[in-house]
């Protein structure tokens, strides 16, 4: 059987979008999942998004709601939205899910390829890449063909050769000489404009990447979110797709 990877991140606490896209990864015959971080945060379910993601028994990294939700740091610099959430977050987590939350690694190597949440030059900085110039400072740090990361919650691909170049999300057959940074897009919150559950699938044999979008019951999803107390703009926010 060929080698499928499932790429996969942004799950933000929303059940039924990861169950969605496990059973459409596994409809794909997919041999390997890895996850790129932000298991929890935004939605109603931290824990049982946990759980899944570690019965998966795949590589994981920590984004930044894993961190802050794991970590009694000061939540000042964070918008107050998100902010009440990670609050609410810690308080739903078992002592158990924070220890595994908080070891997580930022960074790591995988078999051919490299994932973090954000950025390997300051993964602890959390920052944000929209344009070539963050992707430049990225590359710099970039030793392996791909990387693949998330934290902006919408699909891009990042292209090095004589320069950097950025693209809307297309499947691409990895080309020699050149180094992708690739967003895989959200599991549970996808700011792109389009509210189904975006991940990735790489084929290292065919070196294919594909992009891959699927909708889940997002009324479910909403109504758990409204029942937890969880503000109303964020359970509005999944049927819109930002």
């Amino acid at each position: 059987m060929e080698k499928k990877v499932a790429i996969f991140g942004d799950i933000h606490a929303n059940l039924e979008a990861l169950i969605a896209v496990i059973n459409d990864a596994r409809n794909r015959d997919v041999t390997d999942y890895v996850c790129l971080g932000d298991i929890v945060g935004y939605n109603a379910s931290p824990s049982e998004c946990i759980r899944i993601v570690r019965e998966l028994d795949c590589v994981t990294v920590r984004g930044n709601h894993d961190h802050y939700c794991s970590h009694d740091e000061n939540l000042d610099d964070f918008q107050p939205l998100a902010a009440s959430v990670i609050a609410w977050t810690r308080r739903q987590l078992s002592d158990d899910d924070v220890f595994w939350l908080k070891n997580l690694p930022l960074r790591k190597a995988v078999s051919g390829f490299t994932i973090v949440h954000s950025t390997l030059d300051m993964p602890d900085h959390w920052g944000y890449v929209f344009d070539t110039l963050s992707a430049e400072a990225h590359f710099s740090y970039q030793m392996t063909t791909l990387c693949f990361y998330g934290h902006t919650h919408v699909p891009m691909i990042y292209e090095k050769n004589a320069g950097v170049r950025r693209c809307d999300p297309y499947n691409i057959k990895i080309a020699a000489g050149t180094k992708y940074f690739i967003n895989v897009g959200s599991v549970g919150q996808p700011r792109d404009g389009n509210p189904d559950s975006s991940y990735v699938i790489y084929k290292p044999t065919s070196r294919e990447i594909e992009f891959v979008r699927v909708p889940y019951d997002i009324q479910t999803s909403m109504e758990k979110n409204m029942k937890a107390g969880l503000p109303e703009r964020l359970a509005q926010r999944l049927a819109q797709g930002k």
